[in-house]
C-alpha cells in the first residue's frame, strides 16, 4: 500500500493563476459521474475564467502536495451556514483524507464567521459520496429536482457545527 501523500491546505489568495490546474483537476474528479447522473455536472460548464470569478465571489481552498494541486473546495458564505460546492481530490488520491482535510478547512472558516453549519448537495446516483459525506458528519435534510425534472436528482446534507 502505497503511503498517503502530505497535502497543505491553503486558502486562495487573490493573485492565484493556476486555474488551468483546477479546471483540469476538477473535470478529472467528475468524469466518473458522465453517464451516471442525469442531468449531466455542472462541472461542463466551468472554464478558467469562470472558475477565477467564481473565486472573487466565494472562498476556496486548495490541497497541494510537492506543489501539485490535488484538491479543492469552494463555498459560499450565507446568512446562517456555508454552503460547498465544488469539492475535488485527485482520483488516485481519493480516500487518503485530502477531501476530509478540504471539509476541515471548510468547517473552520464557517466557524470563525460565527455560522451555525455547512451544507451541500450531492447527486441521487451518487450512493457513495452520500456515505463519505455521512462519515464526515453530514446528514440528509432534503430531496431536490433540478428544473424540468419531476424526480428528485439532488440531496441536500447539511453539517451542524459546534
Amino acid at each position: 500500500m502505497r503511503d498517503a501523500p502530505t497535502a497543505l491546505i491553503e486558502r486562495l489568495s487573490a493573485g492565484f493563476n493556476r486555474w488551468e490546474e483546477v479546471l483540469s483537476l476538477i473535470n478529472r474528479s467528475f468524469a466518473y459521474m458522465d453517464g451516471v447522473i442525469d442531468p449531466p455536472s455542472s462541472a461542463h460548464r466551468l472554464t478558467t475564467e469562470s472558475l477565477r470569478r467564481e473565486a472573487e465571489e466565494e472562498i476556496g481552498f486548495l490541497a497541494t502536495s510537492e506543489g501539485r494541486v490535488v484538491g479543492c473546495v469552494f463555498m459560499v458564505e450565507r446568512e446562517h451556514d456555508c454552503y460547498v460546492g465544488k469539492l475535488a481530490v485527485e482520483p488516485e488520491l481519493q480516500g487518503q483524507g485530502i477531501g476530509k482535510k478540504l471539509v476541515e478547512a471548510a468547517e473552520e472558516f464557517a466557524a470563525s464567521c460565527g455560522k451555525e453549519a455547512l451544507e451541500l448537495q450531492t447527486r441521487i446516483e451518487l450512493t457513495a459520496n452520500h456515505a463519505a459525506f455521512a462519515r464526515l458528519g453530514f446528514r440528509e435534510t432534503a430531496r431536490t429536482a433540478h428544473a424540468g425534472y419531476e424526480r428528485p436528482t439532488s440531496i441536500t446534507m447539511r453539517k451542524v457545527l459546534r
